[in-house]
């Protein structure tokens, strides 16, 4: 299976929505698509929705990492929201869930962000 990616910007933050599977065949191109829109953008902070992402391996724990890291040197922060049973026992296994907030939807991850900003 493939993977659909969606970038939109919204005020300080730039939301990623991603669709299908994010693993080892996926995981560079993602990588490179955020990239390109944040050195694009004047966003501080970045929203992963998951809401139909039906899998994730190591691989995109890679992404989300390197993401957070750009993200935290632009002083903002990275949530994800919409997560999937199995997306979410991985990032709560990694750890991730130490340095990333999670949320239920976009609306409570946007909200979150806009009282920060």
């Amino acid at each position: 299976m493939s993977l659909h990616i969606e970038i939109e910007h919204h005020h300080t933050a730039l939301i990623v929505r991603l669709k299908g599977e994010l693993d080892h065949h996926t995981a560079e191109t993602v990588k490179l698509r955020m990239e390109e829109a944040l050195n694009k953008s004047k966003v501080n902070h970045m929203i992963l929705s998951f809401k139909e992402l039906s899998f994730m391996d190591s691989s995109g724990l890679g992404v989300i990492l390197g993401r957070y890291k750009q993200i935290k040197a632009r002083d903002g922060r990275l949530v994800v929201c919409d997560l999937n049973p199995a997306v979410y026992r991985l990032l709560e296994m990694s750890g991730l869930f130490k340095i990333v907030s999670i949320y239920d939807n976009e609306k409570q991850a946007l909200g979150s962000l806009e009282a920060v900003s």
